[in-house]
């Protein structure tokens, strides 16, 4: 079982951050806005600089090529960025587990500029997912989606947990938060603490 351990992490806006994330466990995180919760997933995914250790199964984060890390340990945004006119061009999957989520597997063909708010942030889930991470840092991946889309979303993840995949999820969401989290923190003043 991988463990993903974060070791005493300094960013902008945060200072000695350590915890531990195991396969098949999702960690939840929250706090105001501006509080910091982005920039802790973008240290952690080696997209922002930071101080402190980030290891993979005990091999230090430095030690691992920046596509390697972050093909093992990847972010995914609130906001998706497609650099692609067509949906297709960003999978490598041939089958990717649209229905799951409730889009119609006809969306391979579709171009990005037809899709809407929701079926790009779920799009977004399954292209992160299609480079069959070890972790994947979530950054209010439900927030534009209506109640029954994130239930799915939901579930789908649970299923992904039960594959072994790590996650930690940052929630505005407290009832997100307790239906998802195994181990839940709180960002207060540039701290984060285990609730």
């Amino acid at each position: 079982m991988s463990t993903l351990s974060i070791q005493n992490l300094s960013t902008r806006n945060l200072s000695d951050v350590t915890f531990d994330v195991h396969q098949g466990e999702c960690v939840c995180i929250h706090g105001e806005s501006g509080s910091g919760k982005t920039l802790l997933l973008r240290a952690i995914a080696d997209l922002d600089p930071s101080e402190g250790s980030v290891l993979l199964d005990r091999q230090e984060r430095n030690t691992i090529s920046a596509h390697d890390w972050r093909r093992q340990v990847t972010f995914l945004p609130a906001e998706s960025h497609w650099w692609h006119e067509s949906v297709s061009a960003h999978f490598t999957s041939k089958v990717p587990q649209f229905k799951d989520l409730d889009l119609n597997p006809e969306i391979i063909d579709w171009q990005i500029n037809r899709l809407s708010t929701g079926e790009r942030q779920r799009l977004s889930l399954l292209r992160a997912l299609d480079h069959q991470p070890t972790f994947l840092l979530m950054d209010e991946t439900t927030a534009n989606l209506d109640e029954e889309n994130t239930l799915r979303v939901e579930k789908f993840i649970r299923q992904k947990l039960e594959q072994g995949l790590g996650i930690i999820w940052v929630s505005h969401s407290q009832q997100q938060r307790l239906r998802m989290a195994d181990h839940a923190w709180k960002i207060h003043d540039n701290t984060l603490i285990e609730e």
